[in-house]
């Protein structure tokens, strides 16, 4: 055959058929280590910054929380924003969570402002203005701008167009070339935020989640699988298989981890969060990453969480809806699950 298309579709079944094996032949506290290490290798790490001081850019009263931004840095010559949304009247440490935005204008997307920093008054996107319901739950919570989007498009890429969406893929294919990846670079500076909430007095830093939506999903799943003290995890618009949905549809160069299928589907990947807390929501008419696949997704997660004996940590939600938040049941199962966290 002249076209590649059996030939991917063979390589792919080979890579599932191997995941299997090993799996039969490996004890499971061998695998799951073994997996945890895959995952951090492929996506690379980065020379650390331990010696950036946060700053305080800007200190909002808004109405019934305030509004913080910071700047923070995980490896030399990167500086990025964060907002800080902390709940008035405070009278003893709080949960807090790690919101992570997906494709769109960045953090400001998800803390209720529009792309000038001015108050969105109008209907929410997809994101769902999803950290300020945080925040109106008792939690507090901090958004970093994720590197690529917004403010954090390369200065090369709106030189070429200012209404340039990301930078997904200059900065995807540069880092690949590289021996990084981009996947690699916003998990750093994700668990850099992390580390900074887990300090603020605010804070029970034995209290934390995270919540990622699409590409924000990603990046908090594996933020998750290597910080074993984010006590409970929400990805949204993100888990499925590979095979039904980065393989089967266009997706932004940022999804594609090199070698990572080698070593495991990404149910299995996922599944390494277990038996911490998990809630998996998808929308019912998602073109990006199709029910289908959420579906065969959540089974194997459920199979995994329940062979670690923890089936009652993971809630899963189909929602009437699209690619986007919803938050219906996981707002609230994600305040409950940190408040209860013994």
């Amino acid at each position: 055959m002249w076209s590649g298309d059996s030939l991917l579709e063979k390589l792919y079944n080979e890579a599932v058929s191997e995941h299997r094996l090993k799996s039969m032949r490996e004890l499971r506290n061998e695998r799951r280590p073994r997996l945890k290490a895959a995952l951090r290798d492929a996506i690379g790490r980065f020379e650390s910054n331990p010696g950036h001081a946060p700053k305080l850019l800007e200190r909002v009263q808004c109405e019934g929380y305030v509004r913080e931004r910071v700047e923070l840095s995980a490896t030399p010559e990167l500086t990025f924003a964060a907002y800080i949304l902390i709940p008035d009247q405070i009278l003893e440490p709080l949960p807090g969570v790690l919101a992570i935005h997906g494709h769109g204008y960045g953090s400001r997307e998800i803390v209720g402002l529009l792309k000038d920093g001015t108050i969105d008054k109008e209907k929410p996107g997809i994101h769902q203005h999803f950290a300020l319901q945080l925040v109106k739950r008792g939690m507090v919570v901090i958004a970093p701008d994720v590197i690529g989007f917004g403010e954090r498009r390369l200065r090369a890429d709106l030189a070429l167009n200012p209404d340039t969406p990301s930078s997904c893929y200059k900065l995807s294919t540069q880092l690949m070339m590289l021996g990084k990846t981009l996947t690699g670079l916003r998990v750093a500076e994700a668990l850099q935020a992390f580390h900074y909430l887990a300090a603020r007095p605010e804070v029970n830093a034995e209290r934390i989640g995270v919540m990622g939506f699409s590409g924000g999903g990603l990046i908090g799943f594996a933020a998750s699988v290597l910080e074993s003290r984010l006590q409970a995890t929400v990805l949204t618009g993100f888990t499925n298989t590979v095979k039904d949905s980065i393989f089967a549809v266009h997706h932004c160069i940022d999804n594609y981890t090199p070698g990572l299928l080698v070593h495991a589907e990404l149910p299995e990947l996922i599944g390494l969060i277990a038996p911490r807390p998990l809630f998996l929501e998808s929308g019912e008419h998602d073109p990006i990453f199709p029910v289908a696949g959420f579906r065969k997704a959540a089974a194997d997660i459920k199979g995994i969480y329940e062979a670690e004996g923890a089936g009652d940590k993971l809630e899963i939600d189909v929602f009437p809806g699209v690619h986007e938040v919803s938050g219906r049941l996981s707002y609230d199962w994600l305040k409950r699950t940190l408040s209860n966290k013994v």
